[in-house]
């Protein structure tokens, strides 16, 4: 598992952009607090090699999985805490629950400097779900 702004990162699989490609279908790790995203440690080395190639046929575009097999990788978000798997808005939600159980704790510890940390995240959280659960019914509407 990662970390990064003390949020921990979650598990998915998204679109990477390096240099001029775009690489889809990505293992990776995310903060839904600072945006941070990083390529999952295992797959790193594929990763660069796929790039390269990419940058070398000057494709603007390539599916990670189409030239790396993941399926063989069952464990490779066994160490994140939570995984985004198509429930985003759960994941906030839980994000949400675990940094109001920590406040809890700071609030009682007395530590201001924690506690400032996390209604920073609070508010981070809270402000994406709400934009998440905005563009969740415009694409009900849309359809």
């Amino acid at each position: 598992m990662g970390f990064c702004c003390g949020a921990g990162m979650l598990g998915s699989f998204g679109t990477v952009r390096h240099q001029k490609t775009l690489v889809h279908n990505v293992p990776i790790m995310f903060c839904p607090v600072c945006n941070r995203i990083d390529v999952h440690p295992a797959i790193e080395g594929e990763f660069e090699i796929l790039v390269e190639y990419a940058h070398g046929d000057n494709a603007r575009e390539v599916d990670f999985c189409d030239f790396v097999s993941v399926d063989n990788m069952p464990d490779l978000f066994e160490n994140c805490t939570m995984t985004d798997e198509g429930q985003y808005g759960d994941v906030l939600k839980q994000q949400i629950d675990i940094a109001l159980d920590l406040l809890g704790i700071a609030k009682a510890l007395n530590d201001t400097e924690w506690r400032d940390a996390l209604k920073n995240r609070l508010q981070h959280l809270s402000e994406r779900l709400r934009n998440y659960n905005k563009r969740k019914e415009m694409s009900r509407y849309s359809a």
